[in-house]
């Protein structure tokens, strides 16, 4: 028998293992998403010393929770104190948006454009999908501690009434773990846009953060858009989470989605969603998002690497 060879006719060694260039399976895809997470938290939190850190992280939604909440003292009057807890979890809520989002996509970005190493993790054995994800996962993390910061301040300082008693905790587990994973379906498609896209590519997520703000009812509820633009505020899978994260916090609370001249009220749907509604529509919309987004970044993948965009530096 013949010993296996290269494409250039070279002789294989017999002792050479080809699942070390391939991946050994659930082993590896752990042991890479680890090792991109990790990496992805010294990126971010290695810099400066930990209460500068701590101190960045938060300033920026505790900031934008102030001026909302204020603005809206000052244009509603006496009658903002009943709104209050609703803008305050809905801007809390959003760094987890602009933090999954924007970072996933920041992630192809910095490795391009930055540090020029796209390439060579494309050629590592580890699934780029994968460590894209790990590395998502910290700037999440930064995100979770500005959510809990501004909830607090919140609670502490605005008078944002909270009862824990009241909290339907299983309620929060199920819209909480769907939610996290439409915004990392959604980053994913951003990452996808961004292996093809030049020049401004550094804005493109925060761009498209700042549009989703306006039609999935973070700060004010969707029956002040039209109708056209409500309908697409409900095909959104984070309309539907910061929904069930308000329903859960406060089951008295206003409703985003339902009330007076919205259309779920016009099309039938009552005054407003029910839990088991909520957690329906989450999960189809959530769902829909990720098989979306698996096949558009496959997609631009395999252009990516047709197009020689991979190893590409684009200057932008």
């Amino acid at each position: 028998m013949t010993a296996p060879t290269t494409s250039s006719g070279q002789a294989i060694p017999a002792s050479f293992d080809r699942r070390r260039a391939e991946g050994r399976g659930a082993a590896d895809t752990t042991r890479a998403f680890r090792t991109a997470a990790l990496l992805g938290w010294r990126m971010e939190a290695n810099w400066t010393d930990p209460l500068l850190f701590f101190i960045y992280s938060v300033a920026k939604p505790v900031a934008s929770a102030l001026m909302l909440v204020f603005m809206l003292e000052i244009v509603a009057g006496p009658g903002a104190r009943g709104l209050r807890g609703f803008v305050i979890v809905g801007s809390a809520l959003w760094s987890f948006v602009i933090s999954g989002m924007a970072g996933l996509a920041w992630s192809v970005l910095d490795d391009r454009e930055r540090y020029r190493m796209l390439k060579y993790i494309y050629v590592s054995p580890s699934d780029f999908l994968v460590m894209l994800m790990g590395r998502g996962l910290a700037r999440l993390a930064i995100g979770a501690m500005g959510a809990l910061i501004v909830l607090v301040v919140g609670v502490v300082f605005l008078g944002l009434g909270f009862d824990f008693g009241r909290v339907d905790w299983s309620l929060l587990a199920v819209v909480v773990l769907l939610g996290l994973t439409a915004i990392v379906a959604l980053g994913v498609i951003l990452a996808a846009v961004c292996l093809q896209t030049r020049q401004e590519s550094w804005s493109y997520p925060e761009a498209v953060a700042g549009a989703l703000f306006l039609v999935v009812g973070a700060v004010f509820p969707l029956a002040v858009l039209p109708q056209p633009v409500q309908a697409v505020g409900l095909a959104m899978p984070l309309t539907w989470w910061l929904e069930g994260v308000r329903r859960s916090l406060f089951p008295d609370g206003r409703s985003a989605i339902g009330g007076d001249g919205s259309l779920w009220a016009a099309a039938g749907g009552g005054a407003s969603p029910g839990s088991g509604t909520i957690v329906v529509a989450l999960l189809v919309t959530t769902l829909v998002a990720t098989l979306a987004a698996t096949a558009i970044f496959r997609a631009s993948e395999r252009r990516a690497k047709d197009r020689g965009l991979i190893d590409r530096t684009t200057g932008s």
